[in-house]
C-alpha cells in the first residue's frame, strides 16, 4: 500500500478507547453478523446483517448484506423504525449505499 493511500486509511478510522472503530466521524460496530454504522444520538443509524459469506483467499468475506436503515426512536413499534431496506452483494456496496441514505436522512 502506498505511503499516500495508508494516510487516508489512519483519516478515515480511528480508534475510541480501545472498544470500536469510528468510520468518517461515526461509530462502526459488528457484533457477530451484525454491523451497526450511526450514533443512538442520532435520528437514524444503519444496520447491516450479514446474511451470507464466500471464501476469498482463504478467508470468507461478506457476500449477501441486508442493508437497513433505522430510526433510533424506542417508541416506534419494530416494524415502524425500519425507515428504508434493501440487499446488496458485498461490504463495499451496502456501506457506500447505507452511508449514502444515512447522510440524507440525516441533513433533513
Amino acid at each position: 500500500m502506498s505511503e499516500k493511500k495508508e494516510e487516508k486509511v489512519y483519516e478515515l478510522f480511528s480508534d475510541v478507547d480501545g472498544k470500536f472503530l469510528i468510520y468518517r466521524g461515526r461509530p462502526l460496530v459488528r457484533e457477530g453478523n451484525v454491523i451497526c454504522y450511526g450514533s443512538m444520538d442520532e435520528k437514524y443509524f444503519l444496520q447491516m446483517i450479514i446474511m451470507t459469506t464466500k471464501p476469498m483467499n482463504g478467508n470468507e468475506v461478506p457476500d449477501k448484506i441486508l442493508l437497513q436503515l433505522i430510526n433510533t426512536n424506542r417508541s416506534l413499534p419494530d416494524h415502524e423504525r425500519i425507515v428504508k431496506q434493501d440487499m446488496k452483494s458485498g461490504f463495499n456496496e451496502a456501506m457506500d449505499i447505507g452511508t449514502i441514505w444515512l447522510e440524507r436522512y440525516l441533513s433533513n
